[in-house]
């Protein structure tokens, strides 16, 4: 059996978990399928060879949209009771979207664990995301047209309303996962949304042995993200000094915006990450899609080219996601925008 589909060794367990053996509690995020299933036996066995080691709470998120997520969730639960760990149901109630439901379903189960992170005291959360979900992952924001930061996929490691939601299989193969089930003899549910062919991730689920063909299997695909995420940071870095040096350049003092000619000798995607941080703090409607803060720039840019000497850019005046972009006097300036104003009743005849 090759690597990518021998059960977890112990040892390997171990070191998946090891990082947070020093945490008073961890939250298990456990639907019943088979990846979330692992995570669950893995890390009750990691726990039980420790002397002392966190508490760990499995909860299962029931969206109410199938019929057979209670019993799964009683599975779940027997399961929970047999490895010795602590285990909870919540359910999403209310009314469902009629479209969307994928995206809904999923802030809606990080509500829920966020809930149980805060009544448990634990500052992680562990899902179990595998390296096959990394590659259908950077495929589905490479065909919405993401940037940098989004084709790095999913971190180990990242920050969600005061807790930290940690994958540690993310560099695990699904194979891999489903022989240590085997092995064990340990039961697992199997959900039909995961093949529906109208959700776009079942479909570039679908698609992955022809281009794994191709050389385009999750192992390269995953790792390509992994370096796009190394770059992405290399890059945050440099518009946190890009940023500094504004702010050295006022004086210190916070200033709504930048120096004309210092923001258009920045490299393009420093300026863009530099504009969009600046909506990003003075908007009141959201995070601005990439695409229009792009065209924004350029803009800006055609702005500063009518007189075509440094110093004298010319006029600009523009909102987006609710900021004022201005370009005068040789500085680029990013304010909240004016309230709008409400349509007026028709006094036409």
């Amino acid at each position: 059996m090759s690597d990518d589909q021998s059960p977890i060794s112990a040892s390997e367990a171990r070191s998946l978990f090891a990082e947070w053996k020093q945490s008073p509690s961890l939250i298990l995020a456990v639907s019943g399928g088979p990846d979330s299933v692992a995570m669950l036996w893995l890390a009750a066995r990691w726990r039980r060879a420790l002397k002392r080691g966190p508490r760990l709470v499995a909860v299962t998120v029931d969206h109410q949209l199938r019929p057979e997520a209670g019993r799964e969730a009683a599975g779940v639960k027997r399961l929970a009771r047999d490895l010795g760990v602590e285990h909870r149901t919540l359910r999403w109630r209310g009314a469902k979207p009629a479209t969307g439901v994928p995206a809904a379903a999923r802030d809606a189960r990080y509500a829920l664990l966020l809930k149980a992170a805060r009544q448990c005291e634990a500052a992680h959360i562990l899902t179990a995301h595998t390296r096959d979900d990394q590659a259908e992952t950077f495929l589905m924001r490479m065909a919405r047209g993401s940037g940098i930061a989004g084709l790095g996929a999913m971190a180990r490691q990242s920050p969600r309303q005061g807790a930290i939601v940690v994958r540690p299989l993310l560099d695990v193969p699904k194979a891999r996962l489903l022989a240590t089930l085997d092995k064990a003899g340990v039961p697992y549910a199997f959900d039909p949304t995961n093949i529906d062919a109208k959700y776009t991730r079942p479909r570039l689920r679908a698609l992955m042995p022809l281009l794994a063909a191709e050389g385009c299997n999750a192992r390269n695909l995953a790792r390509l993200a992994g370096r796009l995420g190394r770059a992405n940071a290399a890059l945050e870095l440099m518009a946190d000094g890009a940023e500094r040096f504004f702010a050295l350049r006022d004086g210190g003092a916070p200033q709504p915006g930048f120096d004309f000619d210092a923001f258009v000798a920045l490299p393009e995607e420093i300026r863009v990450r530099v504009l969009l941080r600046a909506i990003g703090r003075v908007g009141t409607e959201g995070v601005p899609e990439l695409g229009k803060v792009e065209a924004l720039l350029g803009a800006i840019e055609a702005a500063g080219s009518i007189s075509g000497k440094p110093g004298t850019a010319g006029r600009l005046r523009q909102t987006l996601a609710g900021a004022l972009i201005t370009v005068a006097r040789g500085r680029i300036r990013v304010e909240s925008a004016p309230p709008r104003r409400k349509a007026g009743p028709n006094r036409g005849g």
